[in-house]
């Protein structure tokens, strides 16, 4: 792809440098603003501690048992497929992009991906993956 020239060239390029410095400077400024608002909220905010502020927030219902105790795994599961799902959006985008330049052989790829990910989806539905009530 480049060669080495190309890459020292690019390198010592003072101009690159120059490229980034409005980014460093909104990076500078946001965490500028950031640590300002925080010392102003600590400076201007009220700082009446009662018993019922400096108790854990539970919203509003009294907390029973034990915080251990275990949860269905199903759950945790349908969270995992939810991310899976959404990631698998995610490789669909760079084709979008570049159909016309990845011709045939692209299109044969992404039919690959798709077949794979249908026969996933066929899995999880047969293990009743998505059925939340035993």
């Amino acid at each position: 792809m480049y060669s080495l020239n190309s890459l020292l060239v690019s390198i010592s390029n003072p101009d690159i440098a120059t490229n980034y410095i409005p980014i460093i400077i909104q990076i500078i400024f946001a965490a500028g603003f950031v640590a300002t608002m925080i010392f102003v909220s600590s400076l201007l905010g009220p700082k009446r501690k009662t018993s019922d502020k400096l108790e854990s927030f539970s919203s509003g219902i009294t907390s029973h048992g034990n915080a251990r105790q275990p949860m269905a795994i199903k759950y945790f599961l349908v969270a995992i497929l939810f991310v899976l799902f959404d990631v698998e959006v995610i490789f669909f985008y760079p084709y979008a992009v570049n159909f016309r330049a990845l011709a045939w052989n692209g299109f044969y790829e992404i039919l690959l991906f798709v077949v794979f990910f249908v026969i996933c989806f066929m899995y999880i539905i047969k293990k009743g993956c998505l059925n939340l009530v035993d």
